[in-house]
């Protein structure tokens, strides 16, 4: 007979969680009632998403897949064991984390809700087909599969083409003055030029003054002949040389200029080579599908009119209209199918439903702007998690536990009213939601609120509060308190006066059509309008693009270079800047990509304050007795860096059936570097020692070192105190990573006359860390330069000193200036879905 439970701390309805030491928390004990809306609160940095992702989470999954076979558990990624010692109550988990640009180029909006995969199937068994066509299966409409890809471009929709105008820009130049611009500088650049030199090649006549046949062989060539080399000769010397038989440098072997561009292209390791090299491959809508990335017979497939690329293309919205009559079954969907084709109707009628009921879930999460063939790196956290969580609400689960990581990032206020509808039918099918938030609408919402802190890092990991929204009033510790029951009124400052104007006219792009825009000077600006509305199409990408080109330095150095060549192509059609620029010497983009793509990449190594350390460290009494310099003390270099793990710090166990493990290296133990290395110290601490200190701690202990402190010190102003000066930039949130840049831009001393641009910054940001936000913004702008935010936190809005409403909807509703002035004028301006929200923080109402 089994005997019952009497686990005296497992308690019905509720989650039980005992001695949880996850990352920062402090062996934490707490009860969390399932079937309810529970918001985990606190500063950033402060253990929310160590205790909701790093324990529950993580617990849940260890959980589930103990019932997967060995071999199925392969295919998950797992995440490692969590430091708890029980968990009971826990019920089955789904997480919805923030994922900034994931997937590749070729994973799209229809993708991630599987609505594509339903199109693919509705086209092949209900499309119209041309006479005597026979039947496609659904792979054939699709981009990424032999059967329906495109032979010519293979399904990316362009070709890219590598031309002698290209590679040679300035035909006048001699091969010796670069005039293969596409050529490798520095060393590469001239072996190959003295290899042309061995071949008799003339490199001192103007390119344009060579004979066709040669300038065709020197770009074009797939030969690869060696031949000797002899550096610092001319052609005659050479020559010569070679008739002696004198012993060359070395035996240079060529490459073909556009052989050269297009396998670096192709095999480099380097964004940066990747970048370089893309500038010579002409990019052109593929002649064959015409952009549609797909064979010619699947495009000869229709549906209501239109083939599989067309209809991809289409809002949601605008999708759902087209679907809604198919799908209720009314007669006037199933007439359009002859009476010899019932099949064909079912089929649609079935299809269809599932189409309109999935495509009517992303509407009420204010996703209807979004086309299918959207593709995923080009949406913003928030846009990618809402829509895995349609997916969620469409498939009816019951009493599951979901775990989502600020749903409400990127969302304007009016749209966070539709996610938390959402939420509530989530609930309502009997599942729990545990809600890491820092958004006061969602926290208000909450069934159960759980404050962490009271402070971040090392200052945090206790929880101060767990019960319902109300009790949190008494807890003084709180940092959320203040926030939530409004005990901070709101403090209106004056509002600065403009410098000068930036006149922006004909934007045209997306869904901006012919706009006109200024832009004032001076001063801090906040662009606002609803998710969707255009506001990241006008700063980030026009007016980036067109200030770039005035400032004469091409795109933002902040760009991305992976898939440079397979990026979406969404081009500026129009747009020039008609006054002001003149008075801009400098533009800044501080954004959310990350700061660097391996672990190797880090706070201190970004900000370059490791580079001061390691000279601080170099100029020691036993470095300098030791011939040690400054790159000894790098764990990216040979000499100084463990052997074993190669600077690292730990390697990788692959144990097959399980989580791969990452264990300290046994060598090194977790320092990354050897142990003479270690032997150099600074004021008693190694370097290993330094790197693992927190900002704060470091800051305290470079104290009267000012070149280490001064970038120290804005890293504490901009909230980041809590972060390890090593600790790598892939454990870095978006929003981390983008005040990790307004940091490093801080410490430069200002010289004015910088226009900065900022896309969300509050992104993962407590309302706390919103005004040391807020008051480094203010210093930037103190210092003579322009500040401009695309932003939806209310809280910057109102302190701004001019707002730019984008509306007054969403995608083709969207793209207008629906209001521009000061806050307060926008607060009353009765167009602008913002003003509400604005008009209530700006008179203290929560």
């Amino acid at each position: 007979m089994i005997e019952p439970n009497d686990n005296k701390t497992e308690k019905k309805g509720f989650v039980t969680v005992q001695g949880a030491r996850q990352n920062n928390l402090k062996n934490v004990s707490l009860e969390i009632p399932r079937d309810a809306l529970v918001v985990f609160t606190g500063v950033s940095g402060s253990g929310k998403s160590s205790l909701a992702f790093g324990t529950l989470y993580a617990e849940a999954q260890r959980r589930y897949l103990e019932s997967v076979s060995p071999y199925a558990r392969r295919l998950f990624h797992q995440m490692p064991i969590p430091e708890v010692d029980q968990i009971d109550g826990l019920p089955p988990a789904v997480a919805l984390q923030q994922q900034r640009g994931s997937g590749t180029t070729r994973s799209s909006v229809g993708s991630v809700t599987t609505l594509s995969n339903l199109l693919r199937m509705l086209y092949s068994r209900a499309g119209d087909y041309p006479p005597n066509q026979p039947l496609l299966y659904a792979e054939s409409f699709s981009t990424n599969t032999p059967e329906g890809a495109c032979p010519q471009c293979h399904g990316l929709g362009r070709v890219y083409e590598v031309t002698e105008k290209s590679m040679v820009p300035d035909d006048a130049l001699t091969i010796r003055e670069g005039a293969i611009a596409a050529w490798p500088k520095a060393w590469q650049g001239q072996n190959f030029r003295n290899i042309l030199i061995t071949l008799g090649y003339d490199v001192d006549v103007p390119w344009k003054d060579l004979p066709k046949k040669d300038r065709d062989w020197i770009l074009f060539t797939n030969d690869k002949p060696q031949v000797p080399v002899y550096p610092g000769l001319d052609r005659d010397d050479v020559q010569l040389a070679i008739k002696n038989k004198t012993e060359p440098s070395y035996m240079g072997t060529f490459t073909g200029a556009k052989k050269y561009v297009l396998h670096t292209f192709a095999n480099t390791q380097s964004a940066l080579m990747k970048k370089r090299v893309s500038k010579y491959m002409l990019s052109s809508e593929c002649p064959t599908c015409n952009g549609k990335r797909l064979r010619r017979e699947s495009l000869s497939v229709t549906f209501a009119g239109y083939d599989i690329a067309d209809i991809s293309r289409l809002p949601l919205k605008k999708l759902l209209s087209i679907f809604a009559p198919y799908g209720d079954g009314s007669a006037l969907g199933l007439t359009k199918f002859a009476e010899n084709h019932r099949e064909k109707a079912l089929v649609a009628q079935r299809i269809a439903e599932d189409l309109v009921a999935r495509v009517t879930v992303l509407l009420e999460l204010g996703l209807g702007y979004l086309s299918l063939e959207r593709s995923t790196p080009t949406l913003s956290p928030g846009e990618h998690q809402r829509l895995r969580l349609a997916t969620q609400v469409r498939s009816n689960l019951f009493g599951v536990v979901y775990v989502l990581d600020e749903p409400s990032a990127g969302l304007h206020p009016a749209d966070t009213e539709a996610l938390l509808k959402a939420l509530d039918g989530l609930k309502a099918y009997g599942n729990s939601l545990f809600v890491v938030e820092h958004e006061l609408d969602v926290i208000r919402h909450a069934d159960w609120i759980v404050d962490v802190g009271p402070d971040a890092g090392e200052g945090g990991g206790e929880i101060l509060y767990s019960g319902p929204p109300d009790g949190l009033k008494n807890i003084t510790r709180s940092k959320t308190r203040a926030h939530l029951f409004n005990t901070l009124p709101f403090e209106k400052s004056s509002p600065r006066k403009p410098s000068g104007w930036l006149k922006l006219t004909g934007v045209t792009r997306n869904n901006l059509n012919d706009l006109e825009v200024s832009f004032p000077l001076g001063v801090l600006t906040s662009v606002t309008g609803v998710s969707g509305s255009g506001k990241s199409s006008l700063v980030s990408q026009v007016l980036v693009e067109l200030m770039s080109t005035q400032l004469g330095n091409g795109p933002a150095p902040e760009e991305d270079v992976e898939d440079a060549l397979q990026q979406d192509v969404v081009a500026t059609l129009g747009g020039k800047i008609t006054e002001g620029s003149e008075h801009i010497k400098r533009m800044v983009v501080v954004n959310q990509k990350p700061i660097g793509r391996t672990p190797r990449s880090n706070l201190a190594t970004y900000t370059g304050l490791f580079d001061v350390v390691r000279k601080l460290f170099a100029a020691t009494k036993l470095a300098k007795s030791r011939n040690y310099t400054a790159s000894r003390f790098s764990f990216n270099v040979g000499k100084g860096r463990c052997p074993n793990c190669e600077g690292e710090g730990f390697v990788m166990v692959e144990l097959l059936f399980l989580p791969s493990v990452y264990a300290p290296c046994s060598v090194c133990g977790g320092t990354r570097y050897n142990a003479e290395t270690l032997e150099v110290t600074y004021h008693k601490k190694n370097i290993a020692q330094v790197l693992s200190m927190t900002v704060n701690e470091a800051a305290e202990f470079f104290e009267k070192e000012d070149r280490v402190n001064r970038p120290l010190k804005v890293l504490q102003e901009v909230g980041l105190g809590y972060l390890r000066l090593g600790q790598p930039a892939t454990e870095l949130s978006g929003g981390e990573a983008q005040r990790i840049k307004l940091a490093t831009e801080l410490q430069r001393l200002s010289r004015g006359n910088t226009l900065y641009i900022l896309d969300e910054p509050t992104t993962g940001l407590h309302p706390t860390d919103v005004q040391k936000l807020q008051l480094q913004l203010a210093r930037l702008v103190d210092a003579g330069n322009t500040v401009i935010v695309v932003e939806h936190d209310m809280q910057v809005v109102a302190g701004s000193d001019w707002v730019i409403d984008i509306g007054p909807g969403a995608g083709e509703e969207g793209g207008k200036v629906v209001a521009e002035g000061t806050p307060s004028k926008i607060a009353k301006n009765k167009q602008s879905k913002t003003a509400i929200y604005l008009e209530r923080t700006l008179n203290g109402r929560p």
